[in-house]
């Protein structure tokens, strides 16, 4: 992947504030903040650069909830390493090729994986408390994988990692927290009218105050994750509205392959459940997927039936969906006896029973879920973007690794390496001192008379992403997405421009800015590769090449 050559090509200025009066809810406010470096998330990525920058840098962590409500908490399953013996650094970059489905990135592969085993070592430093078996650590084994290199905290690595990264960071003098506080839009040289071009800060709405502040340092940090929420199912949590990837676009910078987002096959379907997932150990003991009608439909798809790799079982759930007008399917573990099913599955066993099911006597609903976006903020190995003096890590960014499919537990690591190399970067850049920066314009605005207009398209949005641009896609398809996505942005561009904005207001704002990138990136890749299916182009390229979209 081009990635230096391209860091300085797409810095255009595009949409400058948005390209109207960007209003808040009070009158011009003084309210203003300089740091050395401004950080947005505070999942793994986020977290880790705060906590390698501290030291000599003011930092500044902004994030829209609380300071654990972003999806690194979630992740289950662990972190991929090479420690084993028998092991090696080539096996784990093959694995990832292999995965990548010819898209992955050599050079940012290699990064990783030969940085991944002191990203352990490091958090060992810190105390987290990883699963260990006879004194050493235990490694386990997941799909894609030759070896045994997966580092893992029981099932809840992801929320063990972040809490304590979380207590290292409340810790820390040098390391200012803002909870509570969204992303509006980054502030750059070109929008002042400024001839030279960086990034020197951002506005924020503060929820408690409802007021929108400056914040200026001469680098920011974009940690703030993916976009799973522009789906209507998805195992993301709410944050996961694509903040930081469409406030880079609008600030100028280049995105990489955002179709391809990976979904993942079995997800609970309850009105009381949200992005709760059934491991596929379920389908791995016996578990057999359903029509409504009790039909089981996997063989009809692939020959090894319910243990075929997990985008071809959800393919296959997508087209019986489609096909029938179901709202889920079904997944049916019922033939184990109670014993076992405790024994496997308790935790799956006590919530869906939570939920009036109880899965050793009758089968669970279930959908396939927008799980990771593998695509994002175009950087080079050391997180920058095409804009000076920001950087994107994490979720966020597009390095390369994932390619057009992401390896299992390869993205929490990715989070703390480039993390890392990003805060070495500004270590290394003697960077010129924030500057004042002005208030945001609320001079123009009023309250808005009706919040329904949000809250529908929003699930406008979600609905006709998910039915349009989901796991299986066609040229026809995607123009009708193409069509409503236009539709909405004009909505939603006189709603920004005309009242006071809202959290509901901005998230659905970025989303609509990241279908627009999504459906675009899907219309130019004429091939099916990984994550991306398209009936009309089925076959494989002999080429494999990164889709890039420069404002």
């Amino acid at each position: 992947m081009r990635r230096l050559a391209l860091r300085f090509a797409g810095a255009k200025g595009h949409a400058l504030l948005g390209t109207a009066r960007r209003g808040g809810n009070h009158p011009m406010s003084p309210v203003s903040h300089s740091f050395d470096v401004l950080i947005v998330g505070s999942g793994l990525a986020g977290l880790t650069a705060a906590l390698r920058l501290a030291p000599t840098h003011r930092v500044a962590i902004l994030t829209k909830r609380a300071m654990s409500d972003g999806s690194s908490g979630w992740a289950q399953g662990g972190i991929a390493a090479v420690l084993g013996e028998g092991d090696s650094f080539e096996s784990h970059v093959d694995d990832t090729l292999v995965a990548g489905a010819g898209l992955s990135d050599l050079e940012a592969t290699r990064f990783v994986v030969e940085r991944a085993p002191d990203t352990i070592h490091w958090l060992q430093s810190l105390g987290v408390p990883f699963s260990e078996e006879d004194g050493q650590l235990h490694l386990t084994r997941e799909g894609g994988h030759s070896q045994r290199r997966i580092v893992h905290v029981t099932d809840a690595t992801g929320a063990a990692v972040q809490r304590t990264l979380i207590n290292q960071v409340r810790g820390t003098p040098n390391i200012t927290l803002f909870e509570n506080h969204m992303l509006v839009d980054l502030i750059t040289g070109q929008k002042l009218g400024a001839d030279d071009n960086r990034c020197l800060g951002l506005y924020a709405l503060d929820e408690t105050t409802d007021e929108v502040l400056t914040f200026s340092a001469p680098h920011t940090i974009l940690a703030t994750g993916g976009a799973g929420k522009v789906y209507l199912y998805t195992t993301n949590p709410d944050t996961a509205t694509g903040d930081g990837i469409a406030a880079a676009w609008r600030a100028g910078c280049s995105v990489a392959n955002l179709e391809f987002i990976q979904f993942h096959p079995t997800c609970l379907y309850h009105p009381d459940a949200k992005s709760f997932l059934i491991t596929e150990a379920v389908r791995g003991e016996g578990g057999r997927l359903l029509l409504p009608d009790g039909r089981r439909f996997m063989p009809d798809h692939d020959a090894r039936a319910e243990l075929a790799p997990r985008d071809i079982v959800a393919r296959a759930i997508d087209f019986e969906m489609k096909k029938g007008g179901f709202d889920c399917v079904y997944l049916d573990i019922s033939h184990q006896p109670l014993a076992f099913i405790k024994e496997h599955f308790p935790n799956i066993y006590e919530r869906c029973l939570q939920l009036g099911i109880d899965i050793a006597r009758q089968p669970i609903p279930v959908v396939p879920a927008a799980h990771y976006t593998c695509g994002g903020v175009l950087s080079d190995l050391a997180g920058h973007t095409d804009l000076d003096g920001l950087y994107a890590v994490g979720e966020t960014a597009c390095t390369g690794l994932h390619g057009a499919n992401r390896l299992a537990s390869n993205s929490l690591v990715e989070c703390m390496v480039f993390a890392r190399a990003a805060a070495q970067a500004i270590l290394d850049d003697p960077a010129p001192a924030a500057t004042a920066l002005p208030a945001w314009d609320v001079s123009r605005v009023t309250d808005a008379d009706e919040q329904v207009v949000i809250s529908h398209n929003w699930d406008e949005l979600r609905r006709f992403m998910w039915s349009y641009v989901g796991i299986v896609r066609t040229n026809k398809r995607l123009e009708r997405a193409a069509h409503r996505i236009a539709l909405l942005q004009g909505e939603i561009h006189e709603f920004y421009a005309r009242f006071h904005v809202t959290r509901d207001l901005l998230e659905l704002r970025n989303l609509v800015q990241v279908a627009e990138l999504i459906v675009r990136s899907a219309q130019a890749r004429h091939e099916s590769r990984g994550l991306h299916f398209s009936r009309d182009y089925p076959a494989l390229l002999a080429e494999a090449k990164p889709t890039v979209l420069t404002p």
